[in-house]
């Protein structure tokens, strides 16, 4: 199995969709321990993303997503802008060029886009952040390579992956970003951040895993 452009665009759309869907909920959750701007920023970031999508049906997968992440960068406020930018762009650096992933490439991918936003925020692993999410996600992807698992069962065990790290967010104390101000008030909320990168990951295996 692998994941061609068109295939990759139809991700693109589906995780603007479920993030718009959920634009209620995250800003909810940010209104908790953040600016109460996660859902409207990522919603307005994507809907943007969705005007630069005609013109990419004959670029590269790489092409694809820097465009993502530049648009991000541009649209998208708060810490969002520049971490969800990084994600995307570190992606399409390692997928340059290619016109198709396999789950190889794939995890190679989302390595590079989780190291970027580790470098960019500068958070660790239980700061209560997107890393949260993303690394145990991506550990699972790196796994599934090595153990030959088929691309369809790793994009589904990721975003379960991403799913334990999102609700293992809610005791933690944050240590990092705006939630970080609260101290100890900052726990017994689930992370905003990690939120949106579960639903994008879970996006990926909605699209993906079962054509």
């Amino acid at each position: 199995m692998s994941v061609n452009q068109d295939a990759f665009i139809e991700w693109i759309k589906n995780c603007a969709a479920v993030l718009k869907e959920n634009k209620e909920y995250l800003t909810e959750l940010d209104s908790a321990i953040g600016d109460a701007d996660h859902g409207v920023n990522m919603d307005r970031g994507f809907s943007a993303v969705l005007t630069k999508l005609p013109e990419m049906e004959d670029k590269d997968i790489g092409t694809i997503s820097k465009t993502v992440g530049m648009t991000l960068l541009s649209t998208v406020g708060g810490a969002g802008g520049p971490l969800y930018g990084t994600f995307f762009l570190q992606a399409g650096m390692k997928s340059a060029g290619k016109m198709e992933l396999n789950l190889e490439d794939w995890a190679i991918a989302m390595r590079a886009a989780l190291d970027g936003v580790v470098m960019r925020g500068k958070a660790n692993l239980k700061d209560k952040t997107m890393v949260d999410a993303l690394t145990p996600a991506v550990e699972v992807l790196e796994n599934a390579v090595s153990d030959n698992v088929p691309m369809g069962q790793a994009l589904k065990e990721s975003a379960s992956a991403a799913k334990e790290g999102m609700i293992a967010t809610i005791p933690l104390v944050a240590l990092k970003g705006r939630a970080s101000y609260l101290g100890e008030r900052s726990a017994g909320h689930q992370d905003p951040g990690c939120t949106s990168s579960y639903l994008i990951l879970q996006a990926a295996a909605d699209t993906w895993a079962d054509k």
